[in-house]
């Protein structure tokens, strides 16, 4: 029997390949042989059939590739990325940002309402965060929301000017442009969103003594736990955030989810698995609230973490191996309550990281800054002499003096005394870069789960909870996450065979610093397609970026689901 070509016209895109990742009419992810039919005028999926069908079927005119046995996946929609622009670009902006999106096979991103100056609290701040956006992105990209105190009445008009959804913090961010909430600013913002079609999420960190306050001044005067080992150490940090931070914080947002029963909530970055049977036990109650873990909880564990490497901070912490097995257990079962894998991409300039003397060289250009605070609790004073620190939580007005250990072992390259704060974890910056490398993170953690006869994901898990879900998560379902007749053809070519060793030359974001450096990985993104066009291509020309030019768009289209 003869196969016959879909219906279409000389001028489209064909991508074939033995092992494709396909969305079914009722939503279901399989793998399978497949041929995409792209239209490169619409940027659309104009068919999907599940075998390969050959090149002599299709025009002379059509482009066709196949890249069996290469995987071919939806691309990613990575719905956690700062990119910081405009105010912060020295940290992200939308072009180094989007790029290193790009060569992972993420082809949409969701950017957080922090860290820009302005942060995206109001209508006339998100318009001045797409006007930076304009001719920069390389992927298509949308944006979130905050809630801070005092803002709910610019929320339903962010509503109607096209974010996502919205995020709040419950404990300091370490950014005073964008202030945490107060359990009476959170009530505001679920009654003011209850029937809103967004999703309304949650930095959830809070301070037990924090539950009963209704005092937004309260949030930034409560004193955290004082740290009392080396701050080179990362136990140390580790201490200073326990998991009763998150199912404190996860416990204040539930007690208040009967004020819009039908609003979606959502836990951003979860770390601490103390939180998960709190959230089944409310999913089971009908409450609509689901939960994201990152790469770096389920490739990084607290127990392989050198002193100093200051680049492995953020906020929530990565937790211990156990705690990290646990998050596995979650993620791999399909009822669970963490239904999305994000990278929580969130850079800054290495000089803020405070890295040791042997990172320094590699990775820091500027000056050491001065630094008064840090993210998310505790504020670190300027050293008033060669054995004393003050360490002021950043929460309290009154500063907490006490002798500090020198945090790093050693002396620099050159011979001096290391500097105090070298290798600080109290006092660095929280974040970790990793946007574009999540399918690398989590096909090389699965692989080696799965041969040691632990449960893992498998490749089709992953689209549903770095694509599929995450799609859905922000209302883009209908447009992103598949591949299917009528989607955008956004396509990412994956080898899962391919092994190699991250680098500093791998790394497409503004600021070359990760914990990832240096960590051998299994499969790499070797092509990239957003809405019909290649978008990189691993080893082309332009860097890999062999479309010359970004062709990313804004998306500001109302979200209706």
């Amino acid at each position: 029997m003869t196969k016959q070509a879909p219906l279409c016209d000389g001028q489209v895109v064909v991508l074939v390949s033995t092992r494709t990742v396909i969305t079914l009419p009722d939503d279901t992810l399989v793998l399978t042989p497949a041929t995409i039919v792209i239209s490169p005028t619409t940027g659309k999926i104009l068919s999907v059939t599940a075998e390969v069908l050959p090149r002599d079927i299709f025009p002379a005119e059509a482009t066709y590739q196949d890249y069996s046995p290469k995987l071919l996946l939806p691309g990613l929609v990575d719905a956690h990325v700062h990119l910081n622009e405009p105010g912060r670009t020295e940290w992200e902006g939308f072009d180094t940002g989007t790029k290193a999106a790009a060569s992972g096979g993420v082809t949409t991103v969701i950017d957080m309402p922090l860290n820009a100056i302005p942060p995206t609290t109001t209508v006339a701040a998100f318009n001045e965060k797409l006007a930076a956006s304009q001719g920069q992105c390389w992927v298509d990209v949308g944006f979130y929301g905050g809630v801070i105190p005092g803002n709910a009445h610019e929320l339903m008009p962010l509503v109607e000017a096209g974010v996502r959804g919205f995020k709040g913090f419950l404990i300091d961010s370490g950014v005073d442009e964008f202030p945490a909430v107060s359990p009476k600013d959170v009530a505001l913002a679920m009654t003011t969103l209850k029937d809103a079609p967004t999703t309304l999420m949650f930095h959830a960190e809070m301070l037990p003594s924090m539950a009963n306050s209704v005092d937004d001044e309260a949030q930034r005067t409560e004193p955290l736990l004082q740290p009392t080992g080396a701050p080179n150490s990362y136990s140390t940090f580790l201490d200073s955030r326990p998991p009763a931070l998150e199912t404190c914080a996860v416990t204040e947002i539930l007690s208040m989810a009967k004020l819009a029963p039908q609003l979606h909530l959502h836990i951003v970055h979860l770390s601490a698995t103390e939180c998960i049977p709190l959230l089944r036990k409310a999913r089971q109650d009908g409450i609509r609230i689901t939960a994201e873990t990152c790469f770096h909880y389920l490739g990084l564990a607290a127990d392989d973490i050198p002193d100093g490497d200051t680049r492995h901070k953020c906020c929530p912490p990565i937790r211990s191996q156990t705690n990290q097995d646990r998050l596995w257990e979650e993620v791999c079962n399909v009822e669970g309550c963490i239904t999305t894998i994000v990278s929580d991409h969130s850079p800054c300039t290495p000089e803020l990281k405070l890295l040791p003397p042997h990172l320094q060289s590699v990775h820091q250009h500027g000056r050491r800054p001065d630094l008064a605070r840090l993210d998310s609790g505790i504020g670190v004073a300027t050293p008033v002499n060669e054995e004393e620190v003050a360490i002021k939580d950043d929460n309290n007005d009154d500063a907490v003096d006490f002798l500090k250990p020198d945090p790093v072992d050693g002396t620099a390259a050159n011979g001096a005394a290391p500097e105090k704060s070298s290798g600080d974890f109290l006092a660095a910056w929280g974040g970790i870069s990793s946007v574009g490398l999540g399918l690398p993170i989590l096909h090389t953690a699965a692989s080696a789960r799965a041969a040691r006869g632990d449960a893992a994901p498998t490749i089709v898990d992953m689209v549903r909870m770095c694509s599929q879900a995450t799609a859905q998560q922000v209302g883009m379902a209908h447009r992103k996450g598949g591949l299917r007749a009528g989607l955008d053809a956004d396509v990412c070519v994956f080898d899962d065979t391919d092994v190699w060793t991250l680098q500093q030359a791998d790394m497409r974001w503004k600021n070359r610093c990760s914990p990832w450096e240096g960590h051998t990985f299994r499969g790499r993104v070797h092509e990239t397609w957003v809405r019909g066009r290649k978008v990189f291509q691993l080893g082309g020309e332009n860097d890999g970026f062999v479309g010359g030019r970004p062709v990313g768009e804004a998306i500001v289209e109302r979200r209706t689901c």
